[in-house]
């Protein structure tokens, strides 16, 4: 999207190959397609199933949810908190890399460097899906793609990942992404909730909450490679 032929990884492809025929994918399809002829629209298209192609469906070991891409100019890369590199961090994704050196007690060598990049990638290559619930947005206008299909798309990818894996992390920060996890099996795997990195809410709980360690540690208990957060 907003070709014809949805690219996404193939093993995404194979899981959620029911979604791309239902009704509502095919209007959210003709929505995004004609967003895209018609306005400056974030992510880059190809970047817009960025999430899921760097982190292939049984790769996955830790889930962090986010709401919408950024909606500023090169900004928004499809990962979610992330931002291209060389941009300037928001102030969320700046108040994550304080609880990732608090948490871990670290600092990186190239910490620098590292704050200069606020890509994500590093995270994703890891296993670390990092899935927005709306996948695009029009430029300066913040939540102008909610409600037209994305939310269904990105819930019943979190559904196969509860009900088909065992032993993952899921991370939600804020009441949104907790709202959304309500579709996620406890029973199976670890949910860590605190409040949202906005600086609105980080005092409230966010910084202190650890998930970085505890995720770890969760990982390492069942045998799964860490993450290197750094």
């Amino acid at each position: 999207m907003p070709n014809t032929n949805i690219k996404i990884e193939e093993s995404w492809k194979k899981v959620l190959a029911g979604e791309f025929e239902k009704e509502y994918f095919k209007n959210l399809s003709a929505f995004v397609k004609g967003e895209y002829k018609g306005g400056k629209i974030y992510p880059n298209p190809k970047d817009i199933f960025r999430a899921f192609d760097m982190c292939p469906f049984e790769e996955v070991k830790v889930v962090i949810l986010g709401q919408d891409p950024y909606h500023g100019v090169r900004q928004a890369n499809g990962l979610s908190f992330a931002v291209h590199k060389g941009m300037t961090l928001p102030p969320s994704l700046q108040n994550i890399f304080k609880e990732v050196e608090t948490d871990l007690g670290i600092i990186p060598k190239d910490n620098e460097e590292n704050k200069r990049s606020g890509d994500l990638s590093r995270w994703a290559r890891q296993g670390v899906l990092l899935l927005n619930a709306t996948l695009t947005v029009r430029a300066s206008s913040p939540g102008s793609h909610q409600g037209k299909g994305w939310e269904t798309f990105t819930t019943e990818a979190i559904k196969k990942l509860s009900d088909e894996r065992e032993k993952l992390v899921f991370i939600l920060w804020g009441n949104y992404a907790k709202e959304k996890g309500k579709v996620i099996d406890r029973t199976k795997h670890l949910v860590l909730e605190s409040p949202h990195p906005s600086p609105f809410s980080a005092h409230s709980g966010f910084f202190g909450s650890r998930p970085f360690s505890k995720a770890n540690e969760y990982l390492k208990k069942y045998g799964v490679g860490e993450v290197d957060w750094r």
